[in-house]
């Protein structure tokens, strides 16, 4: 059975390469508006794609994203800030990052968990960030920081909710494709 996974357009210079990566990987999917009810998405998995707005901004036009965070049965993936939406839609806190992060940066995994299973301890991801998680809900886990920045990676520690702070699509980070099939076997159940 193929897998139906789509992609919410956060506005995000990088949405259409989180859907190729998908298709590469041989997934049915396609990108559609944050603004797309729950209830019309037949999926086995979303990703929420990382965004021109700022976390630290006011009113992110972030349309469904927190009927997705609270009310999905089906796994997601939040990259950049998809993944700081996370944090904060479950009780965390995104800033204004101290460092702010582009280009190459050594991701140093603290717990491989599901997500980051199979990958070495440290390797090079590409960042693209202003903002960043300071500080995590109790319901979310920290799986990997870097040099700069305290959360690059986490899991819900109950549900199927997971996050990046960098970009696992873009060719520059290693291990991308390894983190898009980790997050396809949890899809798959």
């Amino acid at each position: 059975m193929t897998l139906r996974i789509y992609v919410v357009d956060n506005g995000g210079q990088w949405t259409h390469r989180e859907w190729r990566m998908l298709r590469y990987l041989k997934v049915d999917t396609k990108i559609v508006p944050n603004t797309t009810p729950l209830e019309q998405l037949d999926v086995d998995g979303l990703v929420l794609s990382g965004g021109a707005p700022r976390i630290s901004g006011e009113g992110i036009p972030m349309g469904e994203s927190a009927h997705y965070v609270e009310d999905a049965s089906f796994p997601i993936l939040g990259i950049c800030l998809g993944c700081q939406f996370i944090a904060q839609q479950l009780g965390g806190t995104a800033v204004s990052a101290t460092t702010a992060e582009f280009g190459k940066t050594e991701c140093i995994v603290d717990d491989p968990n599901e997500l980051l299973a199979g990958l070495p301890s440290r390797f090079t991801v590409w960042e693209s960030h202003n903002d960043e998680i300071v500080q995590l809900p109790p319901d979310l886990a920290l799986l990997a920081h870097s040099e700069n920045c305290g959360v690059q990676a986490i899991a819900h520690r109950r549900r199927p909710l997971f996050g990046t702070q960098f970009h696992p699509e873009v060719e520059h980070t290693e291990h991308g494709r390894e983190i898009f099939e980790n997050f396809l076997r949890v899809c798959r159940g």
